[in-house]
């Protein structure tokens, strides 16, 4: 049964609210590093790990909170995950010592985690089925303007009080996120039990390949066994899943050709903008010249441009189309990244903002079909592993784009490196939106279940698209 359209605007807004929760966090912290780092006599390098144990957690635990998701209820277990954010959120604030701030933000990671891997999926089960496109744009366009303001509003509130309060904020927006979820609905699980096993394999695995990563430039010789555990973890966990009909690492919605090939173009594409995103700022700096606030202000259009992209995207992206809109979107990510790799600028940084305008653009144009493509190729019931594999694609491609990075400032000079850097990205986002016409090929008109993935055992079979409505 439809629900009231207020009720359904404050669940809306409760999942988006939660998202910028998750993003912001990371956003206004990086800013603040140094500060943090002097204030807890932590050196820098110590510091650094304010950032990575959060998006270690998240990696982790996507998967098994998107699992845990379809056993227990969806809203349960993301109103669990808001519940940890908060407190773990006055945790951070109240940090005596460098070691407690990271353990804090490890916990608040488990939070954030429940949070992405399930507001996706609850956006399916709250707007109609002819509206989940454009759901999918409010949260890129939300993502977006969360990612640009960040570092401003870390600023902020830096230069008018101290660190502590870039997470005594989170605290009452996670209390009005907390109370605006009464309106998500009631999704029920499948009761499911969570293999704990399976579990504890995906987080080594995770951990062991952003611990690993992190270390390769400095400590190669660990780096490489930690990879290797990861390997190793990442293939027991597959053997152990593969029997299953529902498994923690979703195997059954990867037998479908289009979530499939969503997936891989989702990490390509992640790994090719993430490197544009960090060698554009040494670029800047070391090649051009220019300071912290002008680097800022020269690639503020990139998020600003996929805000506007995202939710015009939305409008248009149907399965039909959807192939190519990302086909589209990363040819056009490739024109701005190999324009700003290429383009002769002979001391003159100004054409590299009309450059980060048109990444921004392609990553608009491919982001939102792509996405919705992932989720609603997953069965409704599976919608929060359909969820939680978005968000380790997403992962997974930015941690590759940090190696390759850090790689290419470890093997070349630092004047050379970032404009190798965007010729490798301008590469990586060709790949995915080439692949992304794979997708074409196998579109016979949604919501469809892929012949080949039974539906999980004990759940409901998907519903016509009449009744893809909120329920309560």
């Amino acid at each position: 049964m439809a629900i009231r359209l207020e009720k359904r605007t404050v669940a809306i807004a409760a999942v988006l609210a939660a998202m910028v929760l998750v993003v912001l966090d990371g956003a206004i912290v990086n800013v603040a590093l140094p500060t943090i780092g002097r204030s807890l006599h932590a050196t820098p390098a110590m510091a650094v790990w304010v950032v990575t144990a959060y998006q270690a957690a998240l990696v982790m635990v996507l998967l098994p909170c998107a699992a845990l998701g379809e056993s227990l209820g969806h809203r349960r277990v993301f109103n669990a995950g808001v519940v940890i954010f908060i407190v773990t959120s006055a945790l951070c604030a109240l940090s005596p010592s460098m070691s407690w701030l990271i353990a804090a933000r490890f916990l608040q990671g488990l939070g954030g985690a429940a949070l992405m891997a399930l507001g996706l999926a609850l956006l399916r089960f709250v707007v109609p089925h002819h509206q989940v496109a454009a759901a999918i744009s409010w949260t890129a366009m939300v993502v977006a303007m969360t990612s640009a303001a960040g570092p401003a509003i870390g600023a902020a509130i830096l230069s008018a009080t101290s660190w502590p309060w870039l997470f005594a904020v989170n605290v009452p927006v996670g209390v009005l996120v907390l109370l605006a979820a009464r309106a998500l609905p009631d999704v029920k699980g499948t009761s499911r039990p969570l293999d704990l096993w399976s579990a504890v394999l995906n987080a080594a695995a995770f951990a062991a390949f952003v611990i690993g990563a992190e270390w390769l430039p400095e400590r190669a010789g660990v780096a490489v066994a930690l990879l290797a555990v990861s390997g190793i973890a990442m293939t027991t966990l597959v053997r152990r899943e593969m029997p299953k009909e529902a498994p923690l690492i979703p195997l059954d919605l990867l037998r479908s050709h289009s979530f499939r090939i969503s997936v891989m173009a989702s990490v390509m594409c992640f790994t090719g903008m993430t490197i544009g995103m960090l060698a554009l700022p040494f670029y800047l700096q070391h090649g051009l010249g220019q300071d912290a606030w002008t680097t800022g202000l020269y690639l503020t259009p990139w998020p600003l441009t996929t805000a506007i992209a995202a939710p015009l995207t939305g409008r248009f992206a149907t399965q039909d189309s959807s192939a190519w809109l990302c086909t589209v979107g990363g040819v056009v990510l490739t024109a701005g990244l190999l324009a700003a790799a290429l383009w002769p600028l002979h001391g003159q940084a100004l054409p590299l903002a009309f450059f980060t305008m048109i990444c921004g653009l392609g990553f608009g144009l491919f982001q939102v079909p792509n996405n919705r493509n992932m989720l609603l190729s997953a069965p409704r019931e599976r919608s929060g592993a359909a969820g939680g594999m978005q968000g380790t694609a997403r992962l997974t491609g930015q941690t590759a784009g940090a190696i390759i990075m850090t790689l290419l400032f470890t093997l070349t000079s630092v004047d050379a490196a970032p404009r190798v850097g965007l010729a490798a990205a301008s590469l990586l986002t060709l790949a995915a939106g080439l692949v992304s016409t794979l997708r074409a090929r196998s579109i016979t008109g949604m919501p469809v279940r892929p012949a080949d993935m039974p539906p999980a055992a004990g759940t409901k079979p998907l519903p016509r698209p009449g009744e893809e409505t909120m329920r309560l």
